[in-house]
């Protein structure tokens, strides 16, 4: 198969066989069993197997077949080998996690540790029995770095999972309790179990090879016997040549050889026509099993990557590496093309000696159905692995990568193919997925959308990185209805041909299908994407709890059901999402989500963190919660009205209301003053529901104000007022209202206060108690610029003068 790593096998690792004696107690000591690995193995019906699916109770009284076929037990002058292999076994186990790619480095330190054991004992074996031992203890070390040395972290997995089953075991012996958590999680079982298929092809592909080579030296011998007949035929044809006495004797001895030779021929022609039919046979067994291993490798682990990418663009947890499946890709590669040469070999041996028969026939079908498998395994694995941003904006440099996971095993590197990019519309996409021809129409230009594959050899990738694509412009269709600009969708479509096996087979291939936005989903599967997507964007470990979820699914159905449940087979439409404003609002869902979101992820991302803004709770729910509650207690919420503000709610007795809210803060507000500056300005709120003292929760994130002049200058700042509660705040200055003070919040620093404009005599609370900051802060700015100018008499306080 050209360039390319050797055919991998499993390799024999070095452990301890395990014996019980009478008394079921786990004997320690040691056997010395034949090294050579046993026959291969299929899985057991116990639920406790080994990796290669032997039952453990075998290995009672003599090494089982796993112990032969995935280990090499050693007498007691090896247990040398055996004690350190498993102690580094063990600290991969304790210290390698698989699920972070920086491990990488670890388990390749493993690898190389147990390759320089094993070379290292292998040296030392000395004698006539020595000999034989320092063969395959080198042969295992080759194995060993041909198998894992493109991916150490199986062999972390391998030999985690066998010590779990070794600890088992011991535990079983002990009968003592299993723990907690179990080392082989589900994901390791159907990894082994891809492992172990990978095994059985190998095994039954080699089987096929030898059966191969068999026919052919069948039909050779085949071929010498007919062209003896031949022969004799020939002589037949000179005996008119002879006398008369020596023709009858010549020709009695011919017509016995040629009897005995025809009927050998017409025997063994048979017997030929036999090898030929289980030779297509057993190949049709092997397809049966490649395309089911290609299915469980294609369909569902790389489906499952790829929908990890498309949940890690939302926010999601991040995909993983792809090393993992480019090995189950290239094993793939590696065992179809082996089968497809040995098809082509038998198709060549049936020409060269044609025998009637449905022979032929079985062969075209298993070409035809070989040349599918590769097709679908070369399209399926041309994939993106860096997807380009989800909004394009022109004249803006953007980067992707696209890779094929057996450019390398298949050469396809040989031949350098380029890849293209270009941009097409929905319609466009939705045509290409029903093979209509969209006319190689484009919508719109990128500039820099050709690249050429590179193979690395470091690390067996075939890869092309667009990194300075750019959008120059765009062609967009005319919009339906309501439909705006930017629910316009477009793809980027990567295409390109590959050559494999010297241009036998040309494959043109695009990436991959799509997004497809479906009309409705189920609130409950709407509710895990906020989630998801809330998290990611605040970057918080604080996600929605089922009381958000059900805020928010209150808000989107315009409904007051009070359990979650209610909601779970309700469908949300798009046009509900984010086309339709939410009834009474002029604003759709999706728009006071985000708002939501825009101002934790700017503003409030500690406070939020802190448990301090209670959030997706509206006015009347919030008037429930304190009415009850002590004078000064207040919560913060997400407004209705505002998208993206943040009000206050506090309980204060009246005579005239009991329940006050303030008007809420925006983006704009809090980039001037921040959340709990203001909270600390209002001197009156003095618990955060239910009860936490206020400075308790927000002091650490007061600003702490300068006491002296700097340069001359005394810095402002401005202060949080409520005119309606000046007096209930207790300062000095609450006679005379001010709009910006001097001050710095009550709970860091108390200092005169400054007044500067007198008290306005109008309410800036609205007839429901709402608090409009817009008409105060122009006042505050232009006092602040004020502030700004050097000091003088006028500024001095009467009490200074």
């Amino acid at each position: 198969m050209g360039q390319g790593r050797a055919r991998r096998t499993p390799v024999p690792a070095v452990s301890i066989p395990c014996t019980r004696g009478r008394d079921q107690q786990l004997l320690t000591r040691r056997r010395e069993r034949d090294l050579s690995p046993g026959p291969p193995l299929r899985a057991g019906r116990s639920s406790d197997r080994w990796p290669c699916g032997s039952r453990p109770s075998s290995c009672r009284e003599r090494p089982c077949a796993r112990c032969r076929h995935c280990t090499a037990s050693t007498s007691p002058s090896r247990c040398g080998i055996t004690c350190r292999s498993g102690s580094r076994a063990r600290h991969g186990r304790d210290s390698i996690d698989l699920d972070n790619p920086q491990e990488n480095l670890k388990a390749t330190q493993l690898l190389e540790g147990l390759i320089q054991e094993l070379q290292k004992k292998a040296d030392h074996q000395v004698g006539e029995d020595g000999f034989l031992l320092k063969i395959k203890l080198g042969h295992y070390a080759t194995q060993l770095q041909n198998t894992y040395d493109r991916c150490p972290m199986e062999l972390v997995r391998c030999i985690r999972h066998i010590l779990y089953h070794e600890q088992r075991l011991v535990r079983e012996a002990t009968n003592s309790p299993s723990p907690a958590s179990s080392l082989a999680d589900a994901m390791s079982q159907k990894h082994l179990q891809i492992n172990q298929t990978f095994e059985e092809l190998r095994l039954v592909t080699q089987d096929t090879e030898n059966e191969l080579k068999k026919l052919q030296q069948t039909q050779e011998y085949f071929i010498i016997q007919y062209q003896e007949n031949m022969r004799l035929q020939a002589q037949f044809s000179q005996l008119s040549q002879l006398g008369p006495q020596e023709r009858m004797s010549r020709e009695t001895t011919l017509q016995q050889k040629k009897a005995s030779l025809e009927a050998w021929l017409h025997r063994e022609a048979q017997t030929l026509q036999q090898y030929r039919v289980e030779l297509a046979e057993k190949h049709q067994k092997t397809l049966q099993l490649l395309r089911k291993q290609q299915t469980t490798i294609l369909d569902d682990e790389l489906i499952q990557w790829k929908r990890r990418q498309q949940l890690a663009g939302n926010g999601g947890p991040p995909e993983g590496t792809l090393d993992v499946l480019q090995s189950w890709c290239e094993k793939l590669a590696e065992i179809i093309w082996q089968n497809r040469q040995q098809i082509r070999r038998a198709e060549h041996l049936c020409q060269q000696l044609p025998i009637p028969g449905p022979v032929e026939e079985m062969l075209s079908e298993l070409n035809g159905t070989i040349t599918d498998i590769i097709s679908a395994l070369v399209t399926s694995t041309f994939i993106i692995e860096k997807q380009p941003p989800q909004v394009l904006k022109t004249q803006t440099k953007f980067a992707a990568t696209v890779r094929l996971l057996v450019g390398g095993k298949l050469n396809v590197h040989m031949n350098p193919p380029q890849v293209k990019a270009t941009i097409i519309s929905e319609q466009q996409a939705k045509a290409l997925l029903k093979n209509e021809s969209t006319r190689n129409e484009s919508s719109g230009e990128i500039l820099n959308n050709c690249c050429v594959m590179e193979y690395h050899q470091a690390t067996g990738t075939l890869s092309a990185h667009f990194r300075n694509m750019s959008l120059k412009r765009i062609k967009r269709s005319d919009r339906r209805g309501a439909e705006s600009v930017t629910e316009e969708k477009f793809t980027i479509l990567f295409e390109s041909q590959f050559s494999v096996g010297g241009n036998e087979l040309v494959f043109q291939v695009k990436g991959r299908v799509p997004f497809a936005v479906p009309e409705k989903v189920l609130w409950p599967q709407l509710c895990e994407a906020l989630n998801m997507k809330f998290k990611a964007e605040v970057q918080s470990s604080r996600g929605l709890t089922k009381e958000n979820l059900l805020f928010l699914a209150q808000k989107l159905f315009n409904s007051s059901g009070a359990q979650l449940e209610e909601y779970s087979a309700m469908s949300v439409s798009w046009s509900q999402f984010n086309r339709e404003n939410l009834p009474g609002w002029n604003y759709t869902f999706w728009q006071w989500f985000d708002g939501v979101m825009e101002v934790l992820k700017k503003h409030q991302k500690p406070h939020w963190n802190d448990g301090a803004i209670l959030g997706f709770v509206n006015k009347q729910q919030a008037h429930d919660l304190l009415i009850n509650k002590p004078d000064g207690t207040f919560l913060l919420r997400f407004s209705d009205s505002e998208i993206g503000g943040i009000t206050i709610a506090w309980k204060f007795d009246s005579p005239d209301r009991n329940l006050w809210n303030l008007k809420p803060f925006t983006t704009r507000d809090f980039s001037i003053r921040s959340l709990a500056d203001r909270l600390g300005d209002l001197s009156y709120l003095n618990y955060v529901f239910p009860d936490r003292p206020k400075d308790e929760v927000f002091s650490k994130y007061y600003t702490p104000v300068l006491c002296k002049a700097v340069d001359g200058y005394v810095k402002p700042q401005i202060k949080q007022v409520v005119p309606e509660f000046a007096s209930a705040s207790g300062d000095p200055a609450a006679g005379t209202v001010t709009y910006m003070d001097q001050a710095p919040s009550p709970a860091v620093c108390s200092q005169p206060h400054y007044n500067v404009y007198p008290q306005n005599p109008d309410s800036v609370l609205d007839p429901e108690g709402e608090f409009d900051l817009d008409d105060t802060m122009d006042v505050a700015r232009h006092v602040e610029e004020l502030l700004r100018r050097p000091m003088d008499t006028q500024w001095i306080p009467h009490s200074q003068s």
